[in-house]
């Protein structure tokens, strides 16, 4: 296969779409409400894809995805993730991220120690918020400062951030500020 592919997959969040090329998974998509305005979206992103079947290396992705969103226990840290459009910083940051388990949540700032500078907490939400690889890099595990859900650049926002969490394990409460834990 030549150029970028890209397929529609149902999970119990919604629809969901991958795109995908040669050198592995070049993006994910959160469901949208509307399936049209989310093909443009994927399109606008990935002007000459392609809707196709995925090949079994995606596909085993997908199932794992679809999996994961019904609650069971699933590693996606092996997903091959073609990040040669993503900045090196964010890879650092990604790094970290990946190692997040379904069921734990971390912070902006923890990620931020974890590099080495915490002053660098809010780089690493502004990484978060431009991750093109929603659920195989979980940006949903991180959390802002003091319990607070923090922002959620996907489709639904911190609703669907929230749906994702609990759906893991993660078994967050938020409380009406959008803490977590009570």
């Amino acid at each position: 296969m030549s150029g970028i592919a890209y397929a529609f997959f149902d999970t119990d969040i919604g629809r969901c779409a991958i795109a995908w090329g040669d050198g592995g998974i070049k993006g994910l998509r959160l469901p949208d409400d509307d399936p049209a305005y989310a093909l443009r979206r994927l399109l606008n992103r990935f002007p000459d894809a392609e809707e196709v079947a995925p090949p079994p290396r995606i596909q085993a992705v997908i199932d794992d995805i679809v999996r994961l969103m019904r609650g069971e226990k699933v590693d996606l840290s092996a997903a091959p993730l073609d990040m040669s459009d993503v900045p090196e910083f964010h890879r650092r940051i990604y790094a970290v991220a990946m190692r997040i388990q379904p069921g734990q949540i971390r912070t902006y700032g923890d990620i931020a120690r974890d590099l080495g500078d915490i002053t660098l907490s809010r780089a690493v939400g502004q990484a978060m918020g431009a991750n093109p690889f929603p659920i195989v890099m979980p940006c949903h595990r991180v959390m802002a400062a003091g319990g607070k859900l923090g922002g959620f650049s996907a489709p639904g926002g911190s609703n669907t951030k929230l749906k994702m969490l609990v759906i893991e394990g993660g078994k967050p409460d938020a409380g009406p500020q959008g803490d977590l834990f009570g």
